[in-house]
């Protein structure tokens, strides 16, 4: 019996040794500290979203011109003292858009527009040091999870390709003798879609980090391919609406024809190729540049219409109201357009339709990934 006994206690003492199974090994090696990077994206995706915001109002009182000059480190001091706010003001009275268009500027009208561009680009530095801070921070700690640092550093990258475009944007209307007396809009269209660009990078990875690696590899073999597809496009259709928009805004377009859905009475604005050579006028005659955008919304919201009813058929509940979400964005962004077409494209509406332009972009990405990761759910849609 004691010899049983001690058989049984062999056994036993084997199956305590027994190794327990691992779970979520795939998580843990490739985690890191995807909730903390998360956050610290999200604070990014913050200050983008502000930064364009304060763009727009730079553009639309006029203020991008009043630095004149492109100093990376040394243009985060201000003037300091009256000789230094009359040295800047110096600088501007020497361009066209002083010359041309605000001769009646005294020195208090010149700080009025020179704090809303230098408040500008001073963003641009905190978002630059908050990126580089946060991105050291999880490198030297390790915790940045594998395949993760070369998206990081990427969006870094863009920041300061972002930077540099902005004054590329500024120096061509930096002139002196030429009559220019705003940036070339093409040139701002190309500031704007970046940010736009950056901005949905940004929310991506902070969709994706929102759930683990498992749950991504699991819910990858459940995608709505079409739904997937569609959003693709009505995300590219969006991105070049927005930069149509971007023309609109670089030469005022928006405060020429105040009436819809005719633009002075006609469907084609009257004078719209009277710029030579004929190419200019698709980048600079109001008229032109105004109908495109129209036209282009139009045929967004068709086209956003199709992949609504698509979106719609989807078999999960989240997808299906991701869906519903960008319809509801879309047809209040054109009514909010519509609106800043008749009211001449004023400051405050003119902003809530540029809010609206990030708004509806963030929701065709969630959309997007909805449909590429299908969050699964019960019968019961739990």
């Amino acid at each position: 019996m004691a010899e049983k006994r001690k058989l049984f206690e062999e056994v036993g003492a084997a199956e305590a040794e027994r190794p327990v199974a691992q779970t979520g090994v795939i998580d843990r090696g490739r985690g890191g500290a995807r909730g903390a990077i998360r956050i610290w994206l999200m604070i990014l995706f913050a200050l983008v979203f502000v930064m364009i915001a304060v763009g727009g109002l730079t553009r639309l009182t006029d203020s991008g011109l009043s630095i004149t000059e492109w100093r990376p480190l040394t243009g985060a001091i201000p003037p300091l003292s009256e000789a230094d706010w009359q040295s800047e003001f110096a600088k501007y009275q020497e361009i066209d858009e002083f010359k041309v268009q605000n001769a009646w500027m005294q020195l208090s009208d010149f700080k009025v527009i020179y704090w809303w561009e230098w408040g500008h680009r001073q963003l641009g530095r905190v978002i630059g040091l908050v990126w580089a801070i946060g991105f050291l921070w999880f490198l030297v700690r390790r915790q940045i999870p594998t395949g993760w640092t070369g998206r990081l550093v990427f969006i870094g990258a863009l920041g300061g390709v972002q930077g540099a475009i902005g004054w590329w944007m500024v120096a061509s209307g930096v002139t002196s003798g030429e009559g220019v007396t705003d940036v070339a809009s093409y040139r701002l269209a190309t500031h704007l879609g970046l940010a736009f660009v950056i901005l949905g990078f940004i929310t991506w990875y902070v969709l994706l980090l929102g759930r683990s690696e498992r749950d991504l590899m699991q819910a990858r073999r459940a995608k709505e391919s079409k739904q997937f597809g569609l959003a693709t496009g009505l995300l590219h259709f969006a991105f070049l609406q927005i930069l149509l928009g971007a023309l609109v805004a670089g030469i005022d377009a928006g405060r020429y024809f105040v009436d819809w859905p005719l633009m002075q009475g006609q469907f084609f604005p009257p004078d719209a190729f009277d710029i030579t050579p004929a190419w200019r006028n698709f980048f600079e005659n109001p008229g032109l540049v105004q109908f495109m955008h129209r036209m282009a919304g139009y045929l967004l919201l068709a086209f956003g219409i199709v992949v609504w009813l698509r979106g719609r058929q989807s078999a999960h509940p989240n997808t299906r109201f991701a869906f519903n979400a960008v319809m509801a964005a879309l047809a209040l962004q054109i009514a909010v357009g519509i609106t800043t077409v008749l009211y001449a494209a004023p400051v405050h509406i003119a902003l809530v339709h540029q809010a609206l332009a990030v708004i509806l972009w963030v929701l065709i990405l969630r959309a997007r990934f909805l449909a590429a990761y299908p969050v699964a759910t019960s019968l019961r849609g739990n």
